[in-house]
């Protein structure tokens, strides 16, 4: 079955950086497209940025310029370098998959940016 688990969200004060990771199970990872949302409090979930199975890459408005995703396909992993954090940053950051029309989460991993 899908799994996908997040880590390395934090604390962190407004201009700095955090990585955060997804390792993925039970897919054949290097073939799907994952992306990254987020859902902060009292908001919807959005689309952050999207990589395919062939490293093509697309980011929400608001964080182009400052965050990057890329993907370990030996590893099964899908990254998300964010960098000059802001605190409209602060959220849940959330991995997904899309298979046969069915969205898979992870648990999410909580990014919070001090202002």
């Amino acid at each position: 079955q899908v799994q996908l688990v997040e880590s390395g969200g934090g604390l962190v004060q407004a201009g700095g950086s955090l990585r955060l990771s997804c390792v993925a199970s039970g897919i054949i990872f290097s073939t799907k497209r994952m992306g990254w949302y987020r859902q902060a409090p009292g908001k919807q979930r959005e689309l952050v940025a999207t990589i395919t199975s062939g490293d093509n890459t697309n980011y929400a408005d608001s964080v182009k310029g400052r965050f990057a995703i890329s993907r370990d396909n030996a590893m099964n992993t899908v990254y998300l370098q964010m960098n000059s954090l802001k605190p409209e940053d602060t959220a849940i950051y959330y991995c997904n998959v899309l298979i046969w029309g069915d969205d898979y989460w992870g648990q999410g991993t909580q990014v919070t940016v001090s202002s």
